[in-house]
């Protein structure tokens, strides 16, 4: 939708400008269409999402403002919620990447995967040497935490490290990075956020948190999609995929799409935990990914003031499950206060205090990662 396009059911393109307007920066001398000028304007179901062309230094001006500014748009008649996507300027005389400026849309058509935008034509991300699946069976077992801590320690072992939130329903990733900020589009690519040396992506950069993903399949499937083919994911080492719980479309979506050198998964040392962890290898290696390891989360938990063992949910069931399947099994981390603090703050415990028990299991997880792939610099 152009700017000079009404939405249905939601104000023209003249009320928008007015309200864009009207936000002004501190000295009430410039507002965000000082830095910027309309592209685009798309609403659905309340949520508009309106596309600003800018520079990448205008960029920057407009930060402080988008949030007021989103704000006041969705006090607009028929506008509940309102996203401002900035995309950027391309050099005169430049070919458009993609078919030209585009911001990323929730409501795109490419989130139908059976159209012919984003139907597998080949595996995507040559750019990327390894890229890695970290599973669970299900969830509540620390697959995320374990995920980002991961990363951050092959970042540490001096990788050019990835990290993709999959998990479209529960995205964690803003929080557990410390990052809120909206990701930059530029010639119709997503820029990845930079984060604790990594770059990143998540659904959960452009929605609000407290936003509930109501999606049917086929949309998270083409959500998916578009942050493999359709994010500027630059030349790295090794690209972590934090993949949402289960067995399902997702990771069927992914293993499809990507050449994935290996799967890491997460359990805990209950049966019942195990019981999903066996599912989630069957599950790859009918798919052919092979299984780089198990790991063991929550393993024990050491009291911080007599510093007495408690194993709280068994002990060794992952190891004794990984010699069963015969997988390698990667190392056991233990629960305590600090790794959960420490997500909660954004800021990876790997590299947050890199000296803690925890830093040192997801440290060790990391390094046999890559010695095992050979992806040590």
């Amino acid at each position: 939708m152009t700017s000079s396009d009404t939405p249905e059911n939601g104000p023209d393109s003249g009320k928008i400008l007015e309200t864009l307007r009207l936000v002004q920066d501190e000295s009430g001398t410039s507002n965000v269409l000082s830095f910027a000028s309309l592209e685009g304007i798309a609403v659905r179901d309340g949520h508009a999402q309106i596309s600003l062309v800018t520079s990448r230094d205008d960029a920057h001006r407009i930060e402080p403002l988008r949030p007021r500014a989103e704000a006041a748009l969705a006090r607009l008649p028929g506008i509940t919620r309102a996203t401002i996507v900035l995309t950027a300027h391309r050099a005169p005389g430049q070919p458009p990447a993609g078919g030209g400026h585009r911001p990323f849309r929730l409501d795109s058509p490419a989130n139908n995967p059976g159209t012919p935008e984003t139907r597998p034509t080949g595996k995507l991300l040559p750019q990327v040497r390894a890229i890695i699946a970290v599973a669970s069976g299900k969830g509540g077992v620390g697959k995320s935490t374990t995920a980002v801590n991961l990363a951050a320690g092959l970042a540490k072992l001096g990788l050019r490290t990835g990290l993709l939130d999959a998990d479209i329903y529960g995205p964690s990733l803003p929080r557990m990075l410390g990052h809120s900020a909206k990701p930059f589009v530029e010639n119709g690519k997503i820029i990845p956020i930079e984060a604790w040396g990594m770059h990143a992506m998540s659904i959960g950069f452009l929605v609000d948190e407290r936003q509930a993903m109501i999606w049917r399949g086929p949309m998270v499937m083409g959500a998916i999609s578009q942050f493999l083919g359709d994010v500027a994911w630059p030349e790295l080492d090794v690209l972590i995929i934090d993949m949402p719980p289960g067995t399902g479309d997702a990771q069927l979506t992914i293993s499809q799409k990507l050449s994935l050198r290996g799967a890491v998964i997460v359990s805990t040392p209950q049966d019942i935990a195990l019981l999903d962890a066996r599912r989630g290898v069957a599950m790859f290696e009918k798919m052919n990914v092979p299984i780089l390891g198990l790991i063991e989360n929550m393993s024990y938990f050491c009291c911080p003031n007599c510093n007495h063992r408690t194993e709280l949910f068994g002990h060794g069931g992952a190891r004794a499950q990984a010699e069963e399947s015969g997988v390698p099994f990667l190392g056991e981390v233990p629960l305590l206060a600090d790794i959960r603090a420490s997500g909660d703050a954004g800021a990876p415990i790997v590299l947050s205090s890199p000296d803690s028990e925890g830093a040192h299991a997801y440290t060790a997880v990391a390094r046999a990662i890559a010695q095992s792939l050979r992806l040590d610099r």
